[in-house]
């Protein structure tokens, strides 16, 4: 499919029946909504506007549709679902496919997690660990426990919980007070040597007895694709052993091959205690996240507690259980996550080759099929630029760029200004290519408006 260049206007320009009822998800009021592209089809890696533009999709919806866009077989196995048990809960019933989809989360799950517990969302993903490490504590005889540590900048949702172990102190300033108890060191990117010892400090302040876990994504998302030191998972897991902290990783985004493997943090070598998981588990054709826990932590609970006291009316809800295992199956069948640690390098290259020839950009960094290109905010003497060129610029002639060349990704600046990409994992090494070339077209126009460029 070719990409269509030159948008006819920046979006849709026409206010469609909707428009004024509908608040989209962090988007500026200050943007005019009605220019913003109407998405109506997707297939495979592409997808295509109301006004006939189609784009590469860059960014796998949201870092989700794994194997792309338009899967017939996934739309037979939803309606056939629906035919069959549209809905039930998980509240003391069960159903076949999620008894189904829980197996086999076990099965590819690393280590010992093999206790799966179904939700909608990255964000409850988030929440229900929070509650579970929680309550494993307190059902193991340690109720003080009750302490979280995370990372500066990263983002792990928007439910209280969730925000309060974000490390973005905009995004909690309209819902203050959040939940106390959580505190964040630095990542990877701001104490790349001391990262680990940063976490090791904070629980020491906690402290220990009142510590209950450690959240952290394998490849930190917020700041562009901080990819850990080679020691530095290792380094975390003994040290929450040693104080009888959990270790929690966030696999929201790096889950179901992300990152070539099934939940990302295989590549580190090391099992956490639970793994959280979203996006990527349905292919985004259904909404599904959850968590998966050790058998220690299940067993624990079991022993000891009533029940874990926490729930979700659509957690497991059968037709998206029954998506996750089809998005699964492909998966396995097209060998994705062989694609992704095949074509990885060829992706890294070509974004090097391309960050050669343009001396606004600082870095570039990734794995699997999830990289970021690092931008200075400067003119060429290394003056930087105020807020308001800044936004004229960034936010204005490189966004636009990127979308006019027919390029879906995220411009991100919750620290450094990065371009972000996360393809889906059908990706061919012509379609990542070509997600360079464009970059390559975008960069060349905003260079040439900082004066870069004659």
């Amino acid at each position: 499919m070719d990409v269509m260049r030159g948008l006819e206007g920046e979006g849709s320009g026409a206010v469609l029946p909707g428009m004024e009822n509908l608040m989209l998800h962090f988007t500026p009021y200050g943007e005019d909504w009605s220019k913003l592209p109407v998405i109506v089809s997707g297939e495979g890696c592409y997808i295509t506007d109301d006004k006939g533009n189609s784009y590469v999709d860059g960014l796998a919806g949201l870092f989700t549709t794994q194997v792309g866009h338009g899967r017939a077989e996934i739309a037979d196995v939803a309606a056939a679902q629906m035919k069959e048990l549209g809905f039930f809960p998980n509240w003391s019933f069960q159903h076949p496919r999620s008894l189904e989809l829980a197996g086999k989360v076990a099965e590819i799950a690393p280590g010992d997690l093999n206790t799966a517990f179904f939700v909608s969302s990255g964000s409850e993903a988030v929440e229900t660990a929070i509650k579970l490490a929680r309550q494993y504590h307190r059902a193991n005889g340690e109720p003080t426990r009750h302490k979280f540590i995370s990372r500066k900048i990263a983002y792990h949702g928007t439910t209280l919980g969730a925000l309060s172990v974000t490390g973005l102190p905009d995004f909690k300033v309209p819902f203050e007070p959040l939940v106390p108890g959580f505190y964040h060191v630095d990542n990877t990117a701001q104490s790349p040597e001391g990262a680990a010892e940063a976490i090791e400090e904070a629980i020491q302040f906690g402290p220990p007895e009142q510590v209950a876990a450690v959240i952290i994504e394998p490849v930190q998302n917020a700041g562009g694709c901080l990819v850990p030191p080679p020691e530095y998972w290792r380094k975390v897991r003994e040290i929450c052993d040693r104080y009888g902290v959990l270790l929690v990783s966030d696999a929201v985004i790096s889950a179901f091959g992300r990152l070539g493997e099934w939940f990302g943090v295989e590549r580190f070598g090391v099992t956490p205690d639970m793994s959280t998981f979203a996006k990527g588990a349905t292919s985004g054709y259904s909404p599904m996240g959850g968590v998966v826990a050790s058998d220690r932590i299940a067993r624990t609970l079991s022993d000891n507690a009533p029940m874990f006291m926490h729930g979700s009316t659509f957690g497991g809800h059968p037709v998206s259980s029954a998506v996750a295992l089809e998005s699964i199956r492909i998966i396995e069948r097209e060998n994705l996550l062989q694609n992704v640690h095949s074509l990885e390098g060829h992706f890294g290259d070509e974004l090097s080759r391309m960050a050669e020839g343009h001396p606004i950009v600082r870095e570039v960094r990734g794995l699997g099929f999830f990289w970021a290109v690092e931008l200075k905010p400067e003119r060429p003497d290394g003056t930087p630029l105020d807020e308001d060129e800044y936004k004229r610029y960034f936010k204005g002639v490189l966004s636009r760029a990127l979308m006019e060349n027919g390029l879906i990704c995220r411009f991100d600046d919750k620290d450094e200004p990065v371009i972000q990409y996360s393809p889906a994992l059908i990706a061919d090494r012509e379609l990542l290519s070509r997600i360079a070339e464009i970059t390559d077209k975008a960069l060349s126009e905003l260079e040439r408006e900082l004066g870069y460029r004659g």
